[in-house]
């Protein structure tokens, strides 16, 4: 436990220096598990989901676990495999998912610790998915096009899961302790029942829940829907109080930075709010120049007021869109007061300054997330009122 506390203020510490002109102070900060890598594999939202669930886990006083991803992602597949079957080969037998796909196979076959279940047999440090899913695909296609899942389909399956991210364990033992996957999940006490997924768009009614329509939402789990500015509420009171947040959003923007360990959403079109010497140089530029020079991310520039109207232009227009789950663990402000929210992504350590941490300014959040995972108890009074929770 001490050295994640360390690690953490080290990041921190990293974030706030960032060279290039962004100077951050750390608001809040609440407790994480150290960064992970999903490679090549498209599995963020396990990531995300897991680190989320660890951060819960330190919440709760229960110590620092370092919990197997690999082990939910299988089941995430066999559950595709069933929904694209039944489907006639019209399922998503895709690696991306959202996070209620943790909490739906947590429920069925519970969990396992990181160093029973790596989910890694084949030749490589890292993991990489794209072999397994492409003959994944190729067995469930000859089904498909058979009408029967025969009991070679089966054992297909399993040994192509075996092959590539090892047997799954019946039993096991953990600090002296024998346990079952499901055994070891009542163990952590986690209630799956009381994480609460939350959005935000206009095409819907506000208060109830609905279908978000993303292609990784296979499963067609319901999210209630909140007005922007309670979503936003939602995520500052939550981490406020101890909690953190499983974000979804859209990444594919310029704006978006995990090099320069920044996602911003600046405003070029009006010069009103920059500095006397931004505004002689920007009021030369064309809108292209402008969107040049800011996102060379040397300093940080007024930002984009995004209103629900704004938000819901960008996802009708498919340009925001469903990308990426990482883990929202703080609360920062830049050197102009500007809000933003410490991230901590699973592409590694190494590839960016910050220790695989990020910024992401209100704006950025506003804009472009998709939806937000958070415990119950993060949700204010009054909103959960309005929810019927």
């Amino acid at each position: 436990m001490k050295a994640l506390f360390i690690s953490c203020a080290l990041l921190l510490s990293a974030l706030s220096a960032f060279a290039q002109g962004y100077q951050f102070t750390e608001v809040v900060t609440v407790p994480a598990t150290p960064v992970k890598n999903q490679a090549a594999t498209g599995t963020c939202w396990c990531f995300a989901t897991t680190s989320f669930m660890e951060s819960e886990l330190l919440r709760m006083g229960k110590g620092e676990y370092d919990l197997s991803e690999m082990f939910i992602v299988r089941q995430k597949y066999m559950n595709q495999l069933q929904d694209n079957y039944l489907r006639r080969g019209e399922g998503n037998i895709g690696q991306g998912s959202l996070a209620h796909t943790f909490k739906n196979a947590y429920r069925q076959v519970g969990i396992v610790p990181e160093e029973v279940y790596k989910g890694i047999n084949y030749n490589s440090e890292r993991h990489n998915h794209s072999e397994m899913a492409q003959y994944m695909k190729a067995i469930a296609d000859v089904a498909v096009k058979n009408k029967k899942r025969s009991p070679e389909y089966d054992k297909l399956i399993q040994n192509l899961f075996d092959t590539y991210l090892g047997q799954l364990p019946a039993t096991f033992t953990y600090k002296g302790k024998e346990y079952t996957p499901k055994t070891f999940a009542e163990s952590l006490g986690l209630n799956m029942d009381d994480y609460i997924e939350l959005t935000s768009f206009t095409h819907h009614p506000y208060y109830v829940k609905f279908d978000i329509e993303v292609p990784d939402n296979w499963e067609h789990q319901l999210m209630y829907n909140l007005p922007l500015d309670e979503m936003i509420e939602t995520v500052d009171y939550a981490l406020n109080n101890g909690f953190t947040v499983c974000w979804d959003g859209d990444v594919s923007e310029k704006g978006f930075s995990f090099k320069n360990g920044v996602a911003i959403n600046p405003e070029v079109k009006k010069v009103e709010d920059l500095s006397n010497t931004d505004r002689a140089r920007f009021e030369k530029m064309d809108e292209k120049e402008r969107l040049e020079e800011v996102y060379k991310f040397e300093q940080p520039y007024p930002e984009v007021k995004v209103t629900p109207e704004v938000r819901q232009e960008g996802f009708e227009a498919f340009v925001t869109t469903d990308d990426h789950l990482m883990h929202l663990t703080g609360i920062a402000k830049d050197q102009n007061g500007t809000k933003y929210y410490i991230t901590k992504n699973s592409w590694g350590t190494d590839r960016n300054k910050f220790g695989g941490y990020l910024n992401m300014s209100e704006s950025f959040v506003r804009a472009k997330t998709i939806y937000v995972m958070v415990h119950k108890d993060a949700i204010p009074k009054a909103i959960k009122t309005k929810l019927g929770l």
